[in-house]
């Protein structure tokens, strides 16, 4: 077997690469390719955040592809810089041919990091580095993700009992659905998904990101939104991937948990996708010891363990991007006392540069 060659290094701020095609005929071909890595995903958070794309790849002694890592570089004056796959992704990482090919491709990653002064690379996902400087980071986050049912009675019955109540209860309420990804769905989608990381202390994404996704992704994603007598209560945009619905940016208002809107909007979703002709539903990751992680739980959805893989240039220490660190305590409590206004104006400064 014929070794790949060092990787290749490109990189595009706004524009796409001129191998385009090839790189979208990789991702549609791999197994193991998820929608971060795809050049939708990349060049939708280069043209929303400003955040430059590079993309790592290997190849044959033919010039035919055989790996690719897309990284972001991101900047930030409060976390530090650090080049992530994917950017605003939970997923990403090295996909490639064969283990020779992964650790080329990542040699490659570390190099890129070393030529821009880049203290850290960070993979969600993919194939793990054990190279010089890699170290693999776990017990943090776990996803979850199961098939579903083949229709709406068999999907309560998939529910856990006490879940599979609130849910009934929900669907006999007279809460309403909306779904698209239109002006209007964009709009409240935006002021519920604020309005929910606020009152958790979180800044939130600038309105730019959300909408250069729906625009990249097209019929591969939409907007989903629970609406209390017209009102909107509760909302997520999803995304579409080989079969399986992800809701990615969801959250409600206050109210949205006495009038259980959360327990209809993930049941409507899973109705909407199966009309869709999805499969398979993953709701995500969460950090084990928290809400959302016992919420999924209750679901009847099973965690599975992600590990993340790390570079860190010698003598330096990984981004703290984490809003439960202790660092981040008292900001975290000041933020949730912030009117939604000033919330919305400072949020997507600072939340650019998590990555």
């Amino acid at each position: 077997m014929n070794a790949p060659t060092l990787a290749v290094k490109d990189g595009f701020s706004g524009a796409p690469l001129s191998d385009a095609g090839e790189w979208d005929a990789y991702v549609a071909a791999h197994p193991d390719a998820t929608p971060f890595h795809s050049r939708a995903w990349c060049e939708a958070i280069t043209k929303a955040t400003g955040h430059r794309c590079h993309l790592v790849t290997g190849r044959d002694p033919n010039g035919g592809l055989t790996g690719i890592l897309p990284l972001h570089h991101i900047r930030s004056p409060l976390f530090g810089q650090a080049l992530v796959s994917s950017g605003f992704a939970v997923g990403g990482g090295i996909i490639a041919d064969g283990p020779a090919v992964a650790a080329t491709l990542a040699e490659g990653a570390a190099a890129m990091a070393k030529s821009l002064g880049v203290p850290s690379v960070e993979l969600r996902g993919g194939s793990l580095p054990e190279g010089e400087g890699w170290s693999c980071e776990e017990g943090v986050y776990a996803g979850f993700a199961r098939n579903l049912a083949a229709d709406d009675d068999a999907e309560l019955l998939a529910i856990p009992r006490k879940q599979r109540a609130e849910v009934r209860k929900a669907l006999e309420s007279g809460l309403t659905v909306t779904t698209g990804h239109g002006a209007a769905e964009r709009r409240d989608h935006y002021r519920i998904y604020a309005t929910s990381v606020r009152n958790l202390g979180t800044p939130v994404f600038p309105k730019a990101l959300f909408d250069a996704v729906l625009d990249a992704f097209c019929d591969a994603a939409d907007i989903l939104t629970v609406r209390h007598e017209g009102r909107p209560v509760a909302s997520v945009l999803s995304l579409y991937w080989r079969g399986t619905v992800m809701p990615y940016w969801g959250g409600g208002t206050a109210e949205a948990r006495g009038l259980r809107a959360n327990e209809l909007m993930y049941f409507a979703l899973m109705r909407h996708a199966r009309a869709k002709g999805c499969t398979r539903f993953d709701f995500g990751r969460s950090k084990l010891g928290t809400g959302p992680f016992a919420y999924k739980k209750n679901w009847g959805f099973e965690p599975q363990p992600l590990r993340y893989a790390r570079w860190l240039a010698p003598g330096e220490a990984p981004r703290d991007t984490n809003p439960n660190s202790a660092r981040y305590r008292l900001q975290v409590d000041l933020w949730k006392k912030l009117p939604l206004w000033a919330a919305n104006r400072i949020g997507p400064l600072i939340a650019r540069g998590l990555g």
